[in-house]
């Protein structure tokens, strides 16, 4: 015998619910979309949108742009530590571009950017091309070259000190196989110290750009490679016409990124200087002003207001630059 089956109620129940939507009665909970008369509304989102965004608003608001305000307030008064000060409109301006001091921060601070970025946007590209993989020696390998990354920079400048000093490392590897008759001065020379402070800052940061080359690395087709190399292409050819061009955007980014880093360079300088930028200041870069002229009992912070406004307009203007550059990149793409 065959079972009844209760198909009108069936049919009956899919037509009543096939009308209530055609109407726009049905409706959904828990703060989903809803549909009433033909439109679509959001009901109980925007208040818990909300709630997740305020906190990082507040932060944001507290920390960055309430004193960044300050700051623009305050370079066009003369105030100091001892004072409140007046407003006395582009005077600290006038002052900063005429100060010597300033022409040797901005030198030292755009040779760094000079060389420093090339180093930082093609050699952590090589480290993620020879370690990207899965297997065990390659894990360990990737592991060690950001281990730098997670070491204060403070305490890896003093490390580096220490190796660099007349009677460090260095120089007493040197003079054991009679390579040099005289210590090297690595952080008294005005260019052997800069060039040092470079060294620490490509060493410390090749892992993190490393990692960032690793992403985009893993979003390249395998086939690209695969082709490459039946047509004949070496490991050389399959890194220029395949790698390369794939992580063409992430280039940009880490150059965009490096830039910035590089131009606000502080604590190596800082740290192999002892604070005191180098013999006669001959070292000093921008950030290493703005803390001089604004601490201490003697702070001057409206001029280390204008400084910090000229730091801010340089590294945005890099940032516009390599924006529109990302921009026409993807539009000949």
């Amino acid at each position: 015998m065959s079972e009844s089956t209760p198909t009108g109620s069936t049919t009956s129940a899919r037509g009543s619910s096939s009308k209530a939507a055609a109407r726009g009665g049905s409706r959904r909970h828990a703060g989903v979309d809803v549909v009433d008369e033909g439109h679509r509304i959001h009901e109980g989102t925007g208040f818990a949108a909300w709630l997740f965004v305020l906190p990082a608003l507040a932060v944001a608001l507290v920390f960055v742009i309430a004193p960044f305000i300050n700051t623009v307030r305050l370079s066009f008064t003369d105030a100091t530590f001892a004072r409140p000060g007046t407003f006395v409109g582009l005077e600290q301006y006038r002052k900063m571009l005429a100060d010597p001091a300033v022409h040797t921060g901005l030198l030292n601070s755009s040779l760094y950017v000079v060389c420093v970025v090339p180093f930082m946007v093609i050699l952590p590209l090589i480290l993620a091309s020879l370690v990207s993989g899965n297997s065990k020696i390659l894990s360990f390998f990737r592991a060690s070259f950001y281990l730098p990354v997670v070491v204060s920079t403070v305490i890896v400048g003093l490390v580096w000190t220490n190796i660099l000093a007349p009677k460090g490392v260095v120089n007493a590897a040197l003079k054991s196989v009679n390579a040099i008759k005289e210590y090297i001065p690595f952080l008294t020379d005005r260019w052997l110290l800069l060039f040092s402070a470079m060294m620490i800052t490509i060493w410390t940061g090749l892992g993190y750009y490393m990692i960032i080359y690793l992403a985009a690395l893993a979003n390249i087709d395998p086939g690209l490679y695969e082709a490459a190399e039946i047509d004949g292409a070496g490991v050389v050819r399959r890194f220029l016409h395949v790698t390369v061009p794939g992580v063409r955007s992430t280039m940009v980014l880490i150059m965009l990124l490096s830039s910035a880093a590089a131009f606000r360079v502080f604590n190596e300088i800082y740290v192999l200087t002892g604070g005191t930028g180098g013999v006669g200041g001959q070292d000093v870069t921008m950030t290493m002003l703005v803390k001089n002229y604004g601490t201490g009992l003697n702070a001057k912070y409206g001029y280390a207001g204008a400084v910090s406004m000229l730091i801010f307009l340089i590294v945005g203007s890099l940032i516009a630059i390599e924006f529109l550059i990302e921009r026409k990149m993807s539009k000949d793409a």
